[in-house]
């Protein structure tokens, strides 16, 4: 038995602070344990009364007369922790504690949650909470909530299992699901999280064998690996997950001083680990529920291709512009099954979606006909089919019903939806042979996509290789030449720069390179050198290299009097290729995480870029590249040759095993531009932050 497995079906369990009040907390939830068909043992815990709502009560769990499987409690806060030593006393191995008051207020309730934690740790104990709501397991008629919701909507039982932080939107998912009628498996909302946190609840859901849909909401997450370890279980399962994430994060904290700090916003790195591990993220509570429903009712879609088949054109355009915009293809079925389809009912109009018109209504006969011609039609995953107000009909709708059974048989791999308005009766008929049912079009397109999706994703989901940790760097200077430096021993190609303290020193540099040169001047204390006019472009001789030099430091002390200034860095002028951006920034949760996009100006005017865990092999390498728009200025264009995208793969990998192996010590590190040109790649510019300390370049 999973130790969590207590939470949700428990042979008995304990209530502390159970009240014979069920307008109080502790009343209500001893209540819903009790009279909602829990048929273990309940033990009410009461420091004075001898019996709580019917049942035999004890002043302490020390006092039972067996050790319960679990405990809840609703105690005031001051009084948990000596309750908890005298569960640890008791044997009890697993106790959700519902109390509030502790580190959601701040202040001594830091101190108590951290007291709970502390004698946890010691005993062995597992704990859920504090400020938590409970869990609940409709299949075991096991409810150990105090939600209010129970009053008016229990959730009634099915495979669906819900892993949530904040109690009132747990609730709120669970009134959701039930009104969609979607049942649920497991549920629990796990509070402060000061141990047990909603991704050791996805890991249990993922090997429990009464789920087959995950829903988690996030408000935060305190253990990154622990969750991509825990999608990641339940991709290997192939459980979808569907996850929400709520709230932001302050922008622009040490990471700011480099562009890939100001562009890692939490939300994409959330937006990256959710991807990459398989599981698809939600916009609303509804889309959650929605792709949840069909995921549990319904095969994952093979592909994008959707076929959709409308009595009403309109709505049929609707569902393609919806199906296009969710990231679906509606491919255009072939002439021959246009000829089929036609001539089954000559006024079908349009080639994906097919019109049948309002003449549908009098041949109910033909629609398993025309169903079944879509199948040659095109590659599709998943058929939608808009019936207006036929599921209503309780005369008229047996052909129909036939003819969307017939289609799930003929092809069990693909997902047939309905739309339509309908009766209960009608809906589980068809949500019982396969068939999810929409009133609302463009929802159904939604969860079309999401199931798709999920199926993508958990296909692609992948553990990051291991990287070793290697000896902490350490930085002479934080300038751009001592950057390149460790960029260069980390296999990133630079170009033959020098650093020179001197004009002479410049002058010699450049006439051994050859013009036309770039020079720019070398600062600690001056991260972004365009800013104060740092860097000459095509400097074509050796008294222009004199100038120069003298000019940059003068430009440097109008801007920046204070800063002190190292000299300039002489490089070859180059030209031509394709400026991107690779970055790297160490995410507080989620540890270093890749930056690849179009790079220069464009970073900023375009924001063309994506990210990825760190370390990338030469596979997730490529498919960084190809997910951000742009990639495709690498590709050969008009006559052109294509870029030298293996020598791009090659540095994007090495800059992520540098991440890796120094994320101790490296903060930041940023590439813009990174130059792809036919014949190789180079860092044109280069900028390290190590941890604790500002970057310049």
């Amino acid at each position: 038995m999973h130790q969590l497995d207590k939470m949700f079906r428990p042979r008995s369990v304990a209530v502390i602070g159970a009240s014979g009040d069920p307008d109080k907390l502790g009343g209500r939830a001893l209540w819903h344990i009790k009279e909602l068909g829990f048929q273990g043992k309940i033990y009410p815990i009461n420091v004075t009364a001898r019996e709580v709502q019917g049942l035999p009560a004890y002043p302490s769990v020390l006092d039972l007369p067996e050790t319960p499987d679990t405990a809840i409690m609703v105690l005031p806060a001051k009084l948990v922790a000596k309750s908890l030593e005298e569960c640890a006393q008791k044997g009890i191995k697993l106790v959700q504690v519902l109390s509030s008051g502790f580190a959601e207020e701040g202040g001594e309730g830091v101190a108590m949650q951290a007291q709970l934690v502390e004698i946890a740790k010691r005993h062995g104990m597992r704990i859920t909470g504090p400020n938590a709501l409970g869990s609940i397991s409709p299949p075991d008629s096991y409810f150990a909530t105090f939600s209010s919701l129970l009053a008016t909507a229990r959730p009634g039982p099915g495979t669906v299992g819900v892993a949530t932080q904040s109690g009132a939107y747990g609730s709120h998912i669970y009134a959701v699901a039930g009104f969609r009628g979607v049942g649920i498996s497991r549920a629990i909302a796990t509070g402060n999280e000061a141990d047990i946190d909603v991704a050791a609840c996805i890991e249990y859901l993922a090997e429990d064998p009464g789920t087959t849909v995950i829903c988690a909401s996030l408000e935060g997450c305190k253990d990154g690996p622990g969750l991509r370890r825990a999608l990641l279980k339940a991709a290997a399962a192939k459980k979808p997950v569907i996850i929400m994430k709520v709230g932001s994060t302050e922008e622009g904290a040490a990471a700011a001083a480099t562009h890939t700090g100001s562009l890692a916003g939490e939300d994409r790195i959330i937006d990256t680990v959710f991807r990459e591990c398989g599981a698809v993220r939600a916009q609303s509570i509804e889309e959650m529920i929605d792709i949840a429903y069909v995921c549990s009712v319904a095969p994952l879609p093979p592909s994008r291709g959707v076929g959709i088949l409308s009595v009403s054109g309109g709505l049929g355009v609707l569902m393609a512009d919806g199906g296009i915009h969710a990231g679906l293809k509606v491919p255009a079925m072939t002439p021959e099954v246009l000829a089929r389809i036609r001539e089954i009912q000559p006024p079908a109009g349009g080639c994906n979606p097919i019109d049948t018109t309002a003449q549908l209504n009098g041949r109910m006969h033909i629609f398993e006909s025309i169903s079944q011609a879509m199948l040659g039609g095109a590659e599709l995953g998943s058929f939608v089919f808009y019936l207006a107000h036929l599921g209503r009909d309780l005369r008229r709708f047996p052909p129909l019903e036939k003819a969307l059974t017939e289609l799930r048989k003929a092809a069990p791999d693909r997902l047939v939806v309905a739309v339509m308005t309908h009766v209960d009766e009608i809906r589980l008929k068809l949500e019982a042979a396969g068939i999810p049912v929409f009133e609302d079009p463009s929802r159904a397109i939604r969860a079309i996509a999401g199931a798709t999706f999920v199926r993508e994703l958990q296909a692609a989901a992948a553990s990051v290789p291991e990287v070793a940790k290697a000896a902490p760097i350490a930085l002479a200077s934080r300038n751009e030449a001592a950057a390149k430096e460790l960029l260069a021993r980390s296999g990133v190609p630079v170009l033959p720069e020098k650093a020179c303290a001197s004009a002479d020193a410049a002058v010699a540099a450049a006439t051994a390179m050859g013009f036309p040169v770039v020079m720019k001047i070398l600062s600690d204390d001056i991260p972004h050198k365009t800013e104060v006019g740092g860097v000459l472009l095509n400097v074509a001789d050796a008294a222009a290299v004199a100038v120069g030099f003298d000019e940059l430091h003068r430009r440097a002390r109008a801007k920046r009097p204070e800063a002190r200034l190292d000299g300039v860095l002489v490089a070859p002028m180059v030209s031509g290729g394709v400026e991107t951006i690779i970055g790297v920034q160490r995410d507080p949760v989620f540890g270093p995480m890749v930056m690849f996009g179009l790079g220069g100006v464009s970073v900023e005017l375009f924001n063309d870029v994506a990210f990825a865990t760190a370390p990338l092999t030469p596979e997730r390498a490529e498919a960084l590249i190809a997910s951000v728009k742009g990639a495709k200025l690498l590709e050969s264009f008009r006559g052109r040759p294509p870029m030298d995208k293996a020598a791009l793969v090659k540095a994007l990998v090495a800059v992520s095993e540098l991440a890796v192996a120094q994320q101790d010590v490296i903060e930041s590190v940023e590439i813009n531009p990174f130059l792809v040109r036919q014949d190789g790649a180079y860092a044109l510019d280069g900028l390290v932050a190590l941890r604790g300390e500002s970057a310049a370049r």
